[in-house]
């Protein structure tokens, strides 16, 4: 019986000078941050730098995923190849072209209309903002299937109405001088909503006595939007620009597989679909690895340049 008690004694001992331990780390200035951290931190190091370290090395080699194929190591040989591909050169470019041409749906057009409709009372901006942002909840691949209904060239609706108008048809998928931009509108499309949103936030959240000083000044409405609106705003547009720059060509992934496959004649492939067809089309994983190591580095440098000007430009309401 005193062994039981003892045990019972011991296992007591244990479990609470375990809580004791536990409660002093937690509670230690110097630890409790990490501690909290960890989860974050090992989700990041197992998702992200690791994968991102592993595409580093397989950069190097020449291999076809296969488990049972070598790994030839070609040093710089992928990424040599890659520079002087023309498909890489015109997956580059238009990866630039999807990134500016994003910039009016994402970042111009939303902030013209959370401006101009921040007056709307009651239910009609509601509707507004409801019908402005059911583009952002459709998924990506049935907005893209309907996108491709609408734009058929043969039985699409746009294509009648534009036949019913005396015009002739248009290729918007099928056509290189139409395909890229047709892309560039239905991934503008779906982010304008979500563009919107964000600035009609911020806009609301002005001090509204900042701009009923301005009145009693005799400002303009124009004035106001210049002088008041447009530099508290600041640090949401490069927040958005900043987006578009780093996400734009890569949202614009889904409507490129789906809709064109880089096509036609490979005027709507850019930096992200490239690698993907290199690694999961062709199998080529080093040139796959050693294009995401050109995105990533590039994507880098741009996205420090905009962090930076964020610091230094942003306007905040003190």
């Amino acid at each position: 019986m005193s062994f039981t008690v003892a045990a019972y004694s011991d296992a007591g001992s244990y479990a609470g000078g375990r809580r004791s331990l536990l409660k002093r780390l937690f509670t230690d200035p110097r630890i409790a941050p990490w501690l909290y951290l960890a989860p974050v931190l090992v989700t990041l190091i197992i998702w992200i730098y690791v994968p991102l370290f592993e595409a580093f090395q397989l950069s190097f080699y020449q291999w076809n995923m296969l488990p049972t194929a070598p790994k030839a190591f070609v040093g710089l040989e992928n990424y040599r190849r890659l520079f002087i591909l023309p498909e890489m050169q015109r997956a580059l470019w238009n990866t630039a072209i999807y990134i500016i041409g994003l910039f009016p749906m994402s970042v111009i057009i939303p902030l013209a209309v959370a401006i101009f409709t921040q007056d709307l009372k009651g239910p009609l901006r509601n509707l507004y903002r409801t019908l402005i942002f059911v583009p952002m909840i459709i998924a990506p691949v049935v907005a893209a299937i309907v996108w491709r209904w609408l734009l058929n060239e043969d039985h699409g609706l746009v294509n009648h109405a534009l036949v019913g108008l005396g015009l002739s048809k248009i290729g918007f998928l099928q056509d290189p001088k139409y395909a890229l931009g047709t892309l560039i509108w239905i991934t503008g499309w779906k982010l304008i909503g979500f563009s919107t949103l964000l600035f009609s936030a911020a806009n609301a959240s002005i001090n509204p006595s900042y701009v009923e000083a301005a009145r009693m000044d005799g400002a303009t409405r124009w004035q106001i939007i210049r002088d008041i609106r447009l530099p508290l705003l600041s640090p949401t547009i490069l927040l958005l620009s900043m987006m578009t720059i780093l996400f734009g060509a890569q949202w614009s992934f889904t409507y490129i597989n789906v809709l064109t496959h880089g096509g036609p004649l490979k005027s709507t492939t850019n930096i992200f679909y490239l690698l993907w067809d290199y690694g999961f089309g062709s199998l080529s994983v080093g040139w796959s690895s050693a294009a995401g190591m050109i995105a990533f580095a590039g994507f880098s440098a741009i996205a420090f340049v905009c962090l930076r000007l964020m610091q230094r430009r942003a306007v905040y309401d003190n």
